[in-house]
């Protein structure tokens, strides 16, 4: 693996957010711990609290079984307000660090390097207090492993009364409990050991049998869930539940299912108008804390973008709806300019904080836009993103939309084409006001799962806006993970840093995801060497990762560090499942390359979790489009001819631009390459007739005669 250079100048553009916080810059502060090596930001940030940190490994378990003290994990990201939070009132406290560092040992670990820890520890805190979790997540456990007490966010004090107590009070009860009742602690970790190695072994019974009705029963669950007031699903806090709405889009696909199709397109809308959406910027937020996606949670996740601009790309060649063309562009920019480093991958987060407090970067007061924009532009900017002189965030104002730019020009008396010159007029003087304040941090962490999403977003979204640029940008990405998260046996890193090298093993969504963002390059610009890529990392997924005794996939490889379980990642969460992941693109890629023991493979995993499709499909959406593409019908459509000529590549727009999640394209040019029937079997005996571009479509192993020329394809595929 290569290691990657920190001596070439960033991205151009505005704003620019720093890499590291300001603890990365004071070099010689002696009171900084073992944290200040690592290659994570969020452990680095905690370099120069008192508290004696270890980072998880060898030398801290080491310590812990010799000592016989217990341990206390604290996990976090470095966007995770609550962790700074926490870090500012306990880690930097130095009464409570002198107690930490007497009588525990005291591990830092960053979730998104290590999310086997963090998953087995997140579970074990749901058991121990039955409820949901989340970061940061504190952890005692013994010197072996075995979690005993649990919790999230403790504060120094008892402001927020019994339900959380402080932290130096938990402290001292853990340890008197240690001291004194060390046997009832044992035996609490000990059944808390035995119900996470169940969970991880548990077998689902006989489940309903793999039919359109799941995907069905799933709609009717995701119906009664909408809100269709606001859009999006549940209650506040409202996640973006990216996956739901590409499932429901491949409901309609399927159903014409007209409610489906609304409850897509006015979500979308509803996002793209709301202050989760960065309405100078382009980018997500993490979530909204209230209903209407007015105000949200300001961190920015790479994954969140992916997710969320994929499902946009798809609603474009669904729908063709020009808002979601808008924000799409506008979302994939903001990642070309803030978040993709020099070499091409993609970073992983900006902060929510500014300055020490939340948002502050990114709202204003009625008085700044008056003053910035001066009166001919103020009135317009106030009009159309809500901005009062009472605010609405703390005084201060979140820029939304209520309406779509036709409607709002129309209300100012203004053409369509000018106003959107005024506009972006009015984002260029406030963005350059933007970049004088103090920026949030940035998480230049470069995560292999997260980048294969981003680079299948990015070429989702140059299929669907036809633009060769957002397809180079993945390409780019897809060249850099290969050449520097993956070794000379073609095993993948989990992550890298800027100026240092790859490091930890990658994980079952390591290989998933980025078979699936390579997937999708592939579709986007039909290079052979992509599909290699998968073909590679598909047979080293099947060889390190599935369970060849009880089925499905487990979340580390056969090889990897010996942990207290070996748990299997079946669930969505804020990213699909990594299992989910693997069934869909081992599906794809076996009809693509005519592998019946990958598609075998697919096939039984999602038999074994029929029942969780059924019972939980709201955590199950990436499984449920596995079963969609599974179900059929999948068509297979070869596109054989000369990419010089003006037919082809009206042909290649025509496919890309569709909306069907279960065609599979392959296209060859005779001209370019020698065909790479090793590859794609199908290419077999397909030629250009006539010298005209020839498509050859197959559904159930039956194919059509060819169709020749770019009119009569046009017309097989969307009708007269």
């Amino acid at each position: 693996m290569e290691r990657v250079g920190a001596d070439r100048r960033a991205n151009p553009g505005e704003p620019r957010f720093p890499p590291s916080d300001d603890a990365d810059m004071d070099l010689l502060n002696p009171r900084r711990n073992r944290l200040a090596q690592e290659s994570s930001l969020y452990l680095r940030q905690h370099a120069s609290n008192p508290v004696d940190w270890y980072p998880w490994g060898d030398e801290a378990l080491e310590q812990a079984r010799l000592q016989q003290k217990p341990i206390f994990l604290s996990v976090g990201y470095s966007a995770c307000h609550w962790c700074h939070v926490m870090e500012r009132e306990s880690f930097e406290n130095p009464v409570i660090a002198q107690y930490l560092n007497s009588h525990f040992i005291n591990i830092k670990v960053d979730r998104e390097e290590r999310p086997d820890v963090d998953s087995i520890y997140m579970t074990a805190l749901q058991m121990l207090t039955r409820e949901g979790g989340g970061w940061p997540l504190s952890v005692w456990m013994t010197p072996d492993l075995k979690p005993f007490f649990a919790g999230t966010y403790f504060p120094p004090d008892s402001r927020y009364g019994p339900r959380r107590p402080p932290f130096l009070q938990v402290l001292r009860a853990i340890l008197e409990a240690w001291n004194e009742r060390r046997e009832d602690l044992l035996r609490t970790a000990n059944d808390i050991t035995d119900s996470l190695r169940e969970a991880t072994a548990r077998q689902f019974g006989d489940g309903p049998p793999l039919g359109p009705e799941l995907l069905e029963h799933a709609r009717h669950h995701l119906q009664r869930a909408y809100d269709a007031k606001h859009g999006g699903f549940g209650t506040p806090p409202k996640f973006p539940h990216a996956l739901e709405l590409q499932l429901l889009m491949r409901w309609h696909a399927r159903t014409h299912d007209a409610d489906a199709r609304e409850m897509v397109r006015f979500t979308l809308q509803q996002m793209g108008r709301g202050g989760i959406f960065d309405q100078l910027n382009g980018g997500f937020a993490r979530y909204s804390t209230d209903a209407r996606w007015l105000v949200p949670h300001f961190e920015k996740m790479l994954y969140d973008n992916a997710l969320l601009a994929a499902t946009y790309a798809e609603s474009v060649r669904a729908f063709g709806d020009p808002f979601d063309a808008q924000i799409l562009r506008q979302t994939l920019d903001y990642v070309r300019r803030e978040m993709t480093s020099p070499e091409g991958g993609f970073y992983s987060a900006q902060d929510a904080d500014s300055n020490g407090e939340e948002g502050e970067f990114y709202v204003w007061t009625a008085s700044e836009i008056d003053e910035i924009l001066g009166p001919d532009l103020a009135p317009l900017a106030k009009s159309v993103w809500g901005v009062t002189a009472s605010g609405n965030f703390e005084g201060r104002n979140i820029l939304h939309r209520t309406a779509s730019d036709a409607d709002d020009a129309a209300k100012h008396g203004l053409e369509l084409g000018r106003f959107r010159e005024q506009m972006d007029q009015c984002k260029r003087l406030l963005r350059s006001v933007q970049a004088q304040r103090i920026l949030p941090k940035q998480d230049q962490k470069i995560l292999t799962a997260w980048n294969g999403l981003m680079i299948a977003a990015f070429a989702e979204g140059a299929m669907a806006l036809d633009d060769p640029i957002l397809l180079e940008t993945a390409q780019r990405a897809a060249d850099f993970v290969l050449r520097v998260l993956r070794n000379s046996e073609g095993r993948l890193a989990r992550t890298t840093t800027l100026g240092m090298p790859a490091k930890l093993n990658g994980y079952l969504e390591d290989y998933a995801f980025l078979m699936h963002g390579l997937l999708a390059l592939y579709h986007a610009d039909f290079q052979p060497r992509w599909l290699q890529a998968v073909v590679e990392l598909a047979d080293l997924l099947v060889t390190h990762f599935a369970d060849s005794t009880n089925g499905g996939f487990f979340f580390t490889a056969d090889d990897h560090e010996q942990l207290l379980v070996r748990t299997k990642d079946v669930h969505d969460g804020s990213t699909p499942s990594g299992s989910a992941m693997a069934v869909t693109t081992l599906l794809k890629l076996a009809v693509l390359t005519s592998r019946e023991d990958w598609y075998a493979l697919a096939g039984e995993t999602l038999t074994r979790y029929a029942t969780l499709m059924h019972d939980s499909p709201s955590s199950s959406g990436q499984m449920l489009m596995a079963l969609d593409f599974f179900l059929g019908p999948v068509r297979e459509i070869v596109i054989v001819g000369d990419i010089r000529q003006v037919e082809t590549r009206q042909t290649l727009r025509l496919l890309h631009q569709r909306f069907a999640p279960n065609d599979l394209l392959i296209f060859h040019d005779p001209n370019e390459a020698e065909t790479p029937l090793a590859l794609l079997p199908m290419l077999a005996e397909r030629s250009m007739i006539d010298n005209r571009v020839t498509a050859y479509i197959c559904e159930n192993y039956t194919c059509q005669s060819p169709i020749v020329g770019f009119d009569a394809i046009r017309t097989a595929m969307t009708g007269p």
